[in-house]
């Protein structure tokens, strides 16, 4: 492995404990149980990014001002200004392997539970597009709340949004898109044991949807799938999709090698990856409007070599190993 050996010493720095802490139970393999293992993981909400968002978080859970004071403020709470506000900082902190034994994280939950999970709110997640369901249920589900009623109802959405071609999408009507990745990515955050034979179906489905298109073959080559991100929000790249689908199992099918190859193309000559781009990153007719009144959120400096992607890529790779 190129720079193998520096390039793992550089993911376990302390600085990044989140980083470190995935490194070295997914990476090295070290158990949960492990001292190293606890403490890094015990200091993912004190230094390092999750840190970073943690600390503008306000007394009552939210990023915003306040709290919402009418409809319009009510409709917009939680979710905008992309990408500020708590929906999209909720979802990171989450990524970094944040959940509800930390009291901040509780009080995230309880206001996407209150807010955009009752059936009398007026932006109710549970009527939103497959690309809002999925990320709310990949969310909650490493939150820890996998087994609440309310998150498996959003589960239960996304199976019976589920296009005939085994995609989903946010257009009524329509086949489904590798652009709509967020439910193959909230099957992926639940265990085996707590996946139903629906839910399994569904995955099945699904992953056959973007294996038949090696991951990125759809429609004329869109460039910003070639291009490597994060925080991703609700945008697809081919490191996106080749991580859920060997996190869902699927390592060893070949259809996975032409993006791999992508994947190795792009690693540096020493071994790292960067980050090309941040969010939203779009081509085509409708840039001009995702990119208005959007902030990004900023974890690592686009151009710049990429702990988090660079951990990714490495999963990866191992997990594809590993299945040979």
């Amino acid at each position: 492995m190129r720079g193998g050996r520096t390039v793992i010493r550089w993911l376990l720095e302390d600085s990044q404990p989140a980083v470190r802490y995935r490194a070295l139970v997914d990476l090295l393999g070290r158990r949960e149980s492990d001292p190293e293992v606890r403490e890094a993981r015990s200091k993912i909400g004190r230094i390092g990014w999750a840190a970073d968002q943690l600390r503008r978080q306000g007394r009552k859970g939210f990023w915003e001002r306040h709290a919402p004071r009418n409809i319009t403020e009510w409709v917009n709470f939680l979710y905008y200004p992309k990408y500020g506000s708590t929906n999209w900082r909720a979802l990171v902190l989450a990524d970094l392997g944040l959940d509800a034994t930390d009291p901040r994280i509780r009080k995230i939950a309880d206001l996407v539970f209150e807010y955009k999970l009752r059936l009398s709110s007026p932006f109710n997640f549970y009527y939103e597009e497959a690309c809002v369901v999925g990320n709310t249920a990949r969310m909650l589900a490493r939150f820890g709340y996998a087994d609440d009623v309310r998150v498996r109802k959003l589960y239960d959405w996304l199976i019976e949004d589920q296009r005939a071609d085994g995609g989903w999408n946010c257009s009524h009507g329509t086949p489904g898109t590798l652009d709509v990745w967020e439910p193959l990515a909230a099957f992926a955050a639940l265990p085996r044991s707590k996946r139903s034979s629906r839910m399994e179906v569904a995955i099945s489905k699904g992953a056959e949807f973007y294996l038949r298109r090696r991951l990125f073959r759809e429609g004329p080559r869109y460039a910003p799938w070639f291009r490597l991100h994060y925080p991703n929000h609700y945008y697809y790249d081919i490191l996106v999709g080749l991580v859920v689908l060997t996190e869902l199992g699927f390592s060893q099918d070949r259809r996975l090698r032409p993006a791999l190859k992508i994947l190795m193309d792009k690693r540096q000559p020493d071994g790292r990856w960067r980050m090309d781009r941040l969010h939203p990153d779009v081509c085509g007719p409708r840039a001009s409007q995702y990119r208005r009144g959007v902030t990004p959120l900023r974890i690592e400096e686009p151009g710049q070599p990429s702990k988090w992607i660079t951990y990714q890529a490495l999963r990866v790779l191992k997990r594809v190993e590993d299945a040979a």
